[in-house]
């Protein structure tokens, strides 16, 4: 009996240590996950508008959500398997290496430091930095016009340093949790810009129409990936691939049309995939 009863206590104990992992700890792989549970996590942002949004239902909507939503369908997971998660700019490389996604979809800039701890696949867009301030101002017209200026970013990302250190060393930088933070900062005159990638800021102006502007021709090359474990390099195929796919169909094009083409937006090619 209590031999019974002690391999009873073994067996439930094997149970729920397997249910804990949840999520791709107990994978090798994203595409093992996919392939076995049809269930993926997957991380995008929730406040910028044509790219990743939360809607008053809940729901996600943007052109990074419809890329994550055709390449979970390319790995075999279907909308309804998908549990979109927020992220934000500064916990992304946490929120993989945690395991409490699957994979990143959320304008995230493909970087040599992002490799040492994340691995990508794409880049599926890219974007070019520029400046979103007041529609009446006119003093404003580039990175160069900030000195002396309240420029805000977020936490975690390089474009405000970036200006600071090659364009205008007298801006008075401020950081923000989220970049719809900034936005509302700007509007209410605390701050006179935000500066990250034009195709977010597009969206904010959009967004506001009338009271926000983008200035300033693009001053940086920034390269979306699609973050996912580091060393999963069957994940980083079968989404390279999914990706190209995408490319080649017209999905890519539709989804990007559909998100961001009514904020004014000029609607690019698909950019080459770097298969590392």
């Amino acid at each position: 009996m209590f031999g019974r009863s002690l391999y009873a206590v073994f067996a439930v104990v094997a149970v729920t240590a397997t249910g804990c992992g949840g999520g791709q700890e107990s994978y090798t792989s994203i595409v093992d996950k996919a392939k076995t549970e049809k269930k993926l996590v997957i991380g995008v942002k929730a406040d910028q508008p044509g790219l990743g949004l939360r809607t008053p239902d809940g729901s996600f909507t943007g052109f990074d959500v419809e890329v994550a939503t055709y390449v979970a369908k390319q790995l075999g997971v279907e909308p309804s398997g998908i549990t979109f998660k927020e992220t934000v700019t500064a916990n992304r490389e946490a929120f993989i290496e945690q395991g409490q996604v699957d994979m990143v979809v959320a304008t995230y800039s493909i970087t040599d430091a992002r490799k040492q701890k994340v691995s990508f696949a794409g880049p599926y867009f890219v974007a070019g930095q520029a400046l979103l301030v007041r529609a009446d101002d006119t003093a404003l017209t580039g990175p160069e016009a900030l000195n002396g200026k309240k420029l805000c970013s977020v936490a975690g990302s390089t474009p405000a340093q970036k200006v600071k250190t090659e364009y205008a060393k007298e801006v008075q930088l401020q950081e923000e949790r989220t970049y719809s933070a900034c936005v509302d900062r700007v509007l209410g005159g605390q701050l006179d810009a935000l500066t990250t990638d034009n195709v977010i800021l597009a969206g904010y102006a959009a967004q506001h129409a009338g009271k926000l502007k983008v200035v300033g021709e693009p001053f940086s090359t920034e390269k979306y990936g699609i973050g996912m474990k580091k060393d999963d390099t069957n994940g980083r195929k079968a989404v390279n691939d999914a990706l190209e796919k995408m490319f080649a169909d017209g999905s890519w094009t539709k989804a990007l049309q559909a998100s961001v083409g009514s904020s004014g937006f000029t609607v690019s090619q698909a950019p080459q995939l770097e298969r590392y």
